[in-house]
Formats: structure tokens, C-alpha cells, sequence
């Protein structure tokens, strides 16, 4: 299994009981968007991409907060698609707004070698505070918007395989590329 370390971070997987529990969690609100949670923040930016994941949550890295950090690559076919290639972070996010449903295979860096469908809602209105501590919303669509929701149910001790639309979807996939089997699947 591969793991991925940075500093004395590591994304928390569910085949280590203690970790598993963490995972299964409920984070608490971010009382204050302080100096140590931003740079926590970009810490887990940097430890997503080194993991080749579009998105990853506190609670993934053994922190009960409510905060989240994701990123889509760029996609040349869209190249004015300016949700792509643009991190985002967002602590206490919320959906406020949601409509139309989706269904797609979603796989999860605390979850390695597996992939399954699960249905999402299609667009959600998302707001929260960002790195600044000043309330955002954003309107996301698609994949986007389908990462926002797997990466919300984290913070909530919600993983992907509760919300599978069938069991028999659920299947193995070489570690390290359940993201790429998911985004290959989106832009299918």
C-alpha cells in the first residue's frame, strides 16, 4: 500500500483501526481561521498533489476541523474553465444551494485501491471562509461539485463506500489511481 508522508503528516487510511476511527469522526467548526490552520492548509495542498488526489479533508490527516482543500487539473479541451487548475480551501463549508443529481465513480485517498459509484447532487452552491477567514460562496458544477460533497462528507465521519448506489460497484483499481479512474470516468 502506498502512504503518503509530509512533515508529520499522513493521510489517514481505513484499514488502521485507530486511524479509522478518526476517519469516522464528526469535525468540529473552526472557531477562528488562525496563521497554523492556513499553513496546515497548504500543507495538505501539497500533500494531495504529491498523492495525485483533487481533493482532501482535515479529518484525512488526523485533524477534527472542518476544512477542506481540493484542486481539478486544467483541462485543455476547456481551457476557460477557471474552476480548473485553481486550489481551493475552505473551512466550515456548508451547501446552501443544490440541485440535479449525478452519478459517478468516486475513489479516496484514505480508502486506496477501490472505486465506487455514488450519486452526487450535479450543482451546489458551497459557502464557507477561506485562508483569509472572510465568507466565500462558490457555484460548482460536475466533478467539482461532486469532489466538494466527497470532500464535505468527511468532515461529517462520512465516506464514500456509505453512499455507494450499489455494493456490486465497488471494485479494486491499481493504488494511487483511484482519482485518475474517477476523472476519466467524469470526462467520459
Amino acid at each position: 500500500m502506498v502512504r503518503y508522508k509530509m512533515s508529520n503528516l499522513e493521510i489517514y487510511v481505513v484499514d488502521n483501526l485507530e486511524q479509522s476511527q478518526v476517519l469516522r469522526t464528526k469535525s468540529r467548526k473552526v472557531q477562528k481561521v488562525t496563521r497554523q490552520l492556513v499553513d496546515l492548509a497548504y500543507q495538505m495542498l501539497e500533500m494531495m498533489y504529491q498523492a495525485e488526489g483533487v481533493g482532501l479533508a482535515a479529518p484525512q490527516v488526523g485533524v477534527l476541523q472542518r476544512l477542506f482543500v481540493a484542486e481539478l487539473p486544467e483541462d485543455p479541451e476547456d481551457p476557460d474553465d477557471e474552476l480548473r487548475g485553481r486550489p481551493f480551501i475552505l473551512f466550515n463549508p456548508e451547501i446552501i444551494k443544490s440541485q440535479g443529481e449525478q452519478v459517478g465513480l468516486e475513489g479516496c485517498l484514505s480508502i486506496p485501491g477501490w472505486v465506487g459509484e455514488v450519486a452526487r447532487y450535479e450543482q451546489v452552491t458551497v459557502q464557507g471562509l477561506d485562508e483569509r477567514g472572510k465568507k466565500v460562496r462558490y457555484k460548482v458544477d460536475g466533478y467539482l461539485a461532486r469532489v466538494f460533497q466527497h470532500e464535505m462528507d468527511h468532515l461529517d465521519g462520512v465516506l464514500f463506500t456509505d453512499k455507494l448506489t450499489d455494493p456490486a460497484t465497488f471494485r479494486p483499481v491499481e493504488v494511487g489511481q483511484e482519482e485518475a479512474a474517477e476523472l476519466a470516468a467524469a470526462t467520459a
